[in-house]
This record gives C-alpha cells, sequence and structure tokens, in this order.
C-alpha cells in the first residue's frame, strides 16, 4: 500500500516494528515502533513514560516525511 500511495506522489512513512518485512515490500521512510500489540507504547510504563514514547516516534516520522531520501531509509529512534 505505501509504495501505491507513493506513485501517487503523496510522501508516506511507515512505522511498524517488523523492519525487514517494511525493507521487502519496498516501504522507503520506516520508522521503528515498539512491539506489534502496542505499535507506540508500553502498557508496562507509566503514562507519562508512554507519552514520551508516542510523542518522540510520531516526531521522528514527521521529520521523516521532510526529509529528500535517495533510497530505503530506517530513521533512528531512542530507545
Amino acid at each position: 500500500m505505501v509504495k501505491e500511495i507513493e506513485k501517487a506522489g503523496i510522501t508516506v512513512v511507515q512505522m511498524c516494528n517488523l523492519i525487514p518485512v517494511a525493507v521487502t515490500v519496498g516501504a522507503n521512510r520506516i520508522v521503528p515502533t515498539i512491539s506489534i500489540p502496542y505499535p507506540l507504547g508500553d502498557p508496562t510504563t507509566s503514562m507519562e513514560e508512554q507519552w514520551k514514547l508516542r510523542y518522540h516516534r510520531v516526531g521522528v516520522a514527521l521529520d521523516a516525511l521532510t526529509q529528500d531520501i535517495d533510497e530505503q531509509t530506517v530513521f533512528k529512534v531512542k530507545i
């Protein structure tokens, strides 16, 4: 789906935790997430920590939208 949206001229960032799969299907901008059931959170942490995790990863994704790239790129997130 990501490739088809980009063919239409819309820049897309794929946020996922299975990076090898995203690379294999051809996503150009990839932002790692935390886990399959909780991609942008961790229910074992406090609400404040979850908010920080989400805020950071969404920020990385928004920054990825603004960057020109020539090849598939996995953007770094802090752990």
